[in-house]
């Protein structure tokens, strides 16, 4: 299995001091789509070990902030401009301290939330789909009017229901495939950009 997991990214992450691959797939996702801007406030979603956390922190600066959230400890980064969180995303108190800690809305919420795999695609599919609702509960709460969801999912059935629900609250939905992906994976991004808010849930999707 470990020789399955040293690959060309896996390498390259070691060699830049990046905590993990994935952070090659945020890289190119942000090359393409420029998410992250200078002094942007965001939430990351099942932060450890830290890969996206590394990336974005440099991205949005020193005058941003980004509150790292996940049920497992994760490794302090030395950028200030961080703040780490241990807990249940869908805890009220987590999410107290999330919006206390980014001093405002988030413009930003990223999920790289994964289920527990048990190599039975169908319900890793199925898992996968309500991670990703739930990380799109938390950003309903937390975003600003306009701002940026991405999420990994993976592929399967469900996956268009997950999307139409995009569509109902956000002007502009895409799918997105990063070179970095493994090619055996089933996993892609969701990005959604221009949240209509909670007044405006449900109306007609932009397509």
């Amino acid at each position: 299995m470990m020789g399955k997991r040293k690959d060309h990214y896996y390498r390259k992450a070691k060699q830049e001091g990046y905590r993990s691959r994935a952070a090659y797939k945020l890289l190119e996702i942000q090359k393409r789509f420029a998410i992250f801007e200078r002094g942007s406030r965001v939430v990351d979603l099942g932060c450890a070990p830290g890969g996206w956390l590394q990336l974005i922190a440099a991205e949005i600066g020193p005058e941003g902030r980004i509150v790292g959230v996940d049920l497992q400890k994760t490794r302090g980064l030395p950028a200030k401009n961080v703040v780490l969180i241990q807990g249940d995303i869908t805890a009220p108190n987590v999410q107290s301290m999330i919006r206390e800690a980014l001093g405002g809305e988030a413009d930003v919420v990223t999920s790289d939330l994964s289920p527990n795999l048990t190599g039975i695609g169908f319900q890793d599919h199925l898992r996968s789909c309500e991670l990703t609702r739930t990380a799109l509960a938390v950003a309903r709460e937390l975003l600003r009017p306009g701002g940026v969801f991405l999420a990994k999912i993976f592929q399967g059935e469900d996956l268009e229901s997950v999307v139409t629900e995009l569509k109902g609250e956000f002007e502009r939905t895409r799918r997105v495939v990063p070179r970095a992906s493994r090619k055996a994976s089933s996993e892609i991004y969701l990005l959604a950009q221009g949240f209509r808010g909670a007044s405006c849930a449900g109306s007609n999707p932009a397509v």
